[in-house]
């Protein structure tokens, strides 16, 4: 795409889309769900409420709370294998 002069780049390059299929899905959430904060601002009280929403519909399911160091990097190798480790679900929360 060109705009007066400037030519914009589209780093995606969907020209051939990939095509994935979606993992497969239980019936019902069971366990542990983990709750991951990504630490941007106001994730906790994203968080907060998500939480006391989900544990009122879910009475038998445990809500575990992670923290990413940081927003703008990938979660550390060391939390997701704790996650991974206690939780059989993940629900990652970001806000501003």
């Amino acid at each position: 795409m060109t705009v007066t002069g400037t030519t914009i780049l589209d780093p995606t390059d969907e020209r051939t889309p990939v095509r994935r299929s979606l993992a497969a899905r239980p019936e019902q959430v069971t366990g542990t769900v983990a709750l991951l904060d990504i630490s941007k601002p106001r994730g906790n009280v994203l968080i907060d409420r998500l939480e006391e929403r989900l544990a009122a519909r879910l009475p038998g399911v445990t809500f575990r709370r992670y923290a990413k160091p940081t927003f703008t990097k990938p979660a550390p190798d060391a939390l997701r294998q704790e996650i991974a480790a206690e939780a059989g679900f993940v629900i990652e929360a970001l806000a501003d």
